[in-house]
């Protein structure tokens, strides 16, 4: 039997540590919670979470050199999960009460206001996957997942990619108009939603994400 595979929480002041880390055991990982950048660097899989501000998120991120742990592992194609807000920073900037934030840049694109009557957008939700999903294998199309934020990414802005490069899956969700709900893109996934909060099919989505490692 295979020693389970090795996950680092990255600690970086933002996300629900302990519920993430719960979640990820049960799916069968060996969790450390981390903000040691060695640590983060080599771990076969790395989550990072994210909750509140946009802006106060990249800052704690910066503070224990996230942005350059998520570059390195990448670079190696090392997998990466962001979670809620720790998706909303993999992208160009995220524009917040009126401030305009860079963030990762690992994908083109802008964190903006929902185009909702009703804020936030908290609750479940169903998602619509590619057939070809890792993620999403094993999960029915009307699954709900748990969602609770105001903001996202509503528009996929990279250009094509190469013919012999596997094009990005995206899943996409609706609440006032649709918006990411995630993004597969080789060794970086990240989910809008919350699977540590989603029951059954967020765990299975973490089963599969922790199985591809």
């Amino acid at each position: 039997m295979s020693a389970p595979k090795k996950v680092a929480l990255l600690d970086y002041g933002s996300g629900n540590l302990r519920s993430a880390q719960r979640a990820l055991e049960r799916a069968g990982a060996d969790v450390e919670i981390t903000s040691d950048f060695e640590t983060a660097l080599n771990a076969d899989g790395l989550l990072v979470p994210g909750v509140g501000a946009y802006a106060a998120c990249m800052e704690g991120l910066l503070a224990v050199q996230g942005d350059r742990i998520i570059g390195r592992r990448l670079a190696g194609g090392r997998p990466v999960l962001g979670i809620c807000v720790g998706m909303q920073i993999l992208f160009t900037r995220g524009v917040e009460f009126g401030v305009d934030t860079a963030g990762c840049d690992e994908w083109p694109g802008s964190v903006t206001r929902l185009q909702a009557d009703v804020l936030p957008h908290m609750g479940w939700n169903t998602v619509q996957a590619p057939a070809d999903s890792t993620l999403f294998a094993g999960i029915d199309d009307d699954a709900r997942f748990y969602f609770v934020h105001s903001y996202g990414v509503q528009e996929w802005e990279m250009d094509s990619v190469a013919s012999n490069i596997a094009a990005p899956l995206l899943t996409w969700a609706d609440h006032g108009g649709p918006f990411l709900a995630a993004v597969e893109n080789g060794p970086l996934s990240a989910t809008q939603f919350h699977p540590e909060k989603s029951g059954d099919v967020g765990s299975q989505l973490l089963v599969n994400w922790i199985e591809s490692l």
